[in-house]
């Protein structure tokens, strides 16, 4: 009976020891163009990827993504529906999507993708991040600092285009229209190909939180594709609660010829 009585402890340990890995790396939706700015004279297509990742993992971190409830772009006030561009693109035998759009006029395109609700069987609770990302075309800066109107999204109170790396990055987030005060807000690099080492897995994510006003900010220390998380609470799903994120990802550069 000792030996049985070991044996079930090492289970628990390593249980418990597998759901601290798990919740040490950050869950996020990813929305990429292929390109921020788009100016005359450049391709006007554009490729969209869309993931459910723990980005500074790379693609190590990737998780099966069932097809968005919606997605979509909102141009000068007006609302697209992208959904039926979406293809399906499988990495490591798992689903991601991806979608090709033609810019077609100038202004601000800001992308968006409501996800499905993903299980997450070792935190015991859906995780909805709802994500957007702004692509200027042709100059004309119109729009960005415009909600969309999603039940969790980012107002950016910093441009989030034409970015340096050391620049700092100024957001709100809003719940059904409201500031999220006090909301823990996860922030993590796409550490695409494993450029990026860090001393330990502390340092993958970031961790800030909003003022009262719902307003962060964080300085972005290297150039590529930032995502901010703000996490708050949802309505619960068949009784098990949920994680809502409102997410938006900005990429930072590193000037030219330095």
């Amino acid at each position: 009976m000792k030996g049985v009585s070991t044996k079930i402890l090492v289970v628990m340990f390593m249980g418990f020891l597998c759901l601290f890995i798990v919740k040490a790396e950050a869950h996020f939706q990813m929305l990429i163009p292929s390109d921020d700015i788009v100016e005359q004279g450049e391709n006007q297509q554009i490729q969209l990827d869309l993931l459910f990742n723990h980005p500074f993992e790379y693609l190590e971190g990737l998780m099966n993504m069932e097809k968005p409830e919606k997605f979509g772009v909102v141009i000068m006030g007006k609302r697209n529906n992208l959904i039926d561009t979406l293809k399906i693109h499988k990495i490591k035998g798992l689903k991601t999507w991806e979608a090709t759009y033609k810019i077609k006029r100038p202004g601000d395109h800001i992308f968006y993708v409501i996800p499905k609700p993903y299980w997450e069987q070792a935190e015991e609770k859906y995780i909805i991040h709802i994500t957007k990302v702004v692509v200027n075309a042709f100059g004309m800066e119109e729009g960005w600092n415009k909600p969309v109107g999603l039940k969790a999204e980012i107002l950016p109170l910093t441009r989030p285009y034409g970015l340096w790396a050391g620049n700092t990055f100024c957001g709100k987030a809003l719940v059904n229209g409201k500031p999220a005060a006090h909301a823990s807000v996860e922030v993590e690099y796409y550490n695409e190909k494993h450029r990026i080492k860090t001393p330990s897995e502390t340092f993958n994510t970031q961790v800030i939180t909003t003022d009262d006003n719902g307003i962060f900010t964080y300085t972005i220390p290297w150039d590529g594709w930032w995502g901010f998380a703000v996490l708050t609470e949802g309505e619960k799903i068949n009784g098990k609660d949920v994680e809502i994120g409102a997410v938006m990802w900005v990429r930072a550069y590193k000037p030219i010829g330095r």
